[in-house]
């Protein structure tokens, strides 16, 4: 499957495929540094003789600071156009981890990352926002720049490992190179379309809609149980399939790869799905599917059988990913930049503030109890999505394709 051509016709909108294929590649960039800190911190360890609990430290600034703020930046976004927001959040971004390495001092690294974190902040709310506009509300084009992002922290590891390997922490520096050279792309390519865009008129008689905000309450709650459940597995699989079936490292980190390689294929079907059938369906599909498959994870009997409950779990859970986020969009409509960030922030920092729950759980009980105080969450929100309403996918009044940078779409 494939994004639909520039000038084609999405739901709700024309598709702008340059616009959507410039900001996914930004999306992966942006994203390998997120992916980069959990790459960075053995090297940390074994250079610097950071304890586990100091290592777990930098991995908080990167991911709840970024979190938090990360909504504040969508109000921002929402209330004066911001063009140059995406390719400055990008660039510092890089930069964060580019610093992390040159200070001996932990409180240098930590700064470091966290001001990583927040340009991971600073750049998602303008960056979906724009990929909304380019999307033409398709849930399909929405779900190409989601994976975008899985894509990017899947890199992350994948580019961070040779350049300290060969470096040492102190290569860092090198890190920030992609960031640098993707930022100016995104300046040059948003201050082209701005010299070609043309005021576009409302169209006679459409009416501006409410913000749904009572709707957008059970959304986040959808949107913190999948954190939640995404970051319970993915932590906890592949050394629940090594403890329980007393399988290699290899063999665990297959079940965990699964899991994030049929979710990145998930993604995409979620967004053809979304647009074919509707956000809801999509939504309700996919945790359907999760019910059944956190169970048969944590009953399987052999390895091949958690393997393919990981599959299930891939699937499920990344089903409604991208949709959850444009359906957000969709619930306030006047408020996009803050949905977007509401909606991807909490997708990081409620699932990762969970996360240690689940590790006392399994010191003190097993792996086994630990993934089986998942067994609720799936069934909780397939039933949550039933409050849910379905919303017809249309742009805002005035809303267009927009520049890469996020420059065309008008913005309030």
């Amino acid at each position: 499957m494939s994004a639909a051509p520039r000038g084609s016709s999405g739901r709700g909108g024309v598709v702008d495929r340059r616009g959507l294929g410039v900001l996914t590649a930004s999306h992966v960039v942006d994203d390998l540094y997120q992916g980069a800190v959990p790459a960075l911190l053995p090297f940390l360890v074994l250079e610097r003789g950071y304890s586990y609990a100091a290592a777990t430290g930098i991995t908080l600034a990167a991911t709840v600071l970024s979190s938090v703020v990360q909504p504040a930046f969508g109000v921002l976004v929402d209330r004066r156009p911001l063009p140059w927001l995406t390719p400055v959040g990008l660039l510092v971004a890089g930069v964060g981890i580019g610093l992390a390495g040159i200070g001996e001092a932990y409180w240098w690294t930590w700064a470091a990352v966290a001001l990583s974190g927040l340009g991971v902040a600073a750049y998602h709310p303008a960056a979906a926002r724009a990929a909304r506009a380019a999307a033409g509300a398709s849930a399909q084009g929405m779900s190409w720049f989601a994976v975008g992002g899985n894509a990017g922290l899947a890199l992350g590891p994948v580019v961070v490992t040779p350049v300290l390997l060969a470096y040492g922490v102190a290569g860092t520096p090198l890190l920030a190179l992609p960031a640098l050279l993707t930022a100016v792309i995104l300046l040059a390519l948003g201050r082209r379309a701005r010299a070609r865009a043309r005021p576009v008129r409302a169209a006679a008689g459409a009416a501006p809609r409410a913000d749904d905000w009572r709707s957008f309450g059970w959304l986040t709650g959808l949107v913190v149980i999948r954190s939640v459940l995404y970051f319970g597995i993915s932590s906890l699989v592949a050394l629940y399939v090594i403890d329980r079936f007393g399988v290699s490292a290899a063999a665990g980190s297959a079940a965990l790869t699964t899991f994030l390689a049929v979710g990145a294929a998930g993604t995409l079907a979620g967004g053809w799905l979304a647009d074919r059938w509707g956000r809801l369906p999509a939504i309700r599909l996919g945790y359907a599917v999760a019910v059944p498959g956190v169970a048969l994870l944590v009953a399987a009997p052999s390895w091949p059988v958690a393997v393919a409950a990981a599959v299930l779990l891939g699937v499920g859970l990344y089903l409604p990913f991208s949709v959850q986020t444009t359906l957000g969009q969709e619930l306030l409509p006047n408020r996009v930049g803050t949905a977007s960030g509401v909606t991807i922030g909490l997708a990081v920092s409620a699932g990762g503030a969970a996360t240690p729950l689940f590790g006392l759980l399994a010191d003190a009980h097993g792996l086994q109890w630990a993934l089986a105080a998942l067994l609720p969450l799936p069934l909780l929100a397939l039933l949550l999505s039933l409050r849910l309403p379905e919303r017809t996918a249309s742009p805002r009044a005035g809303e267009q394709p927009t520049a890469p940078s996020g420059a065309a779409a008008p913005q309030r």
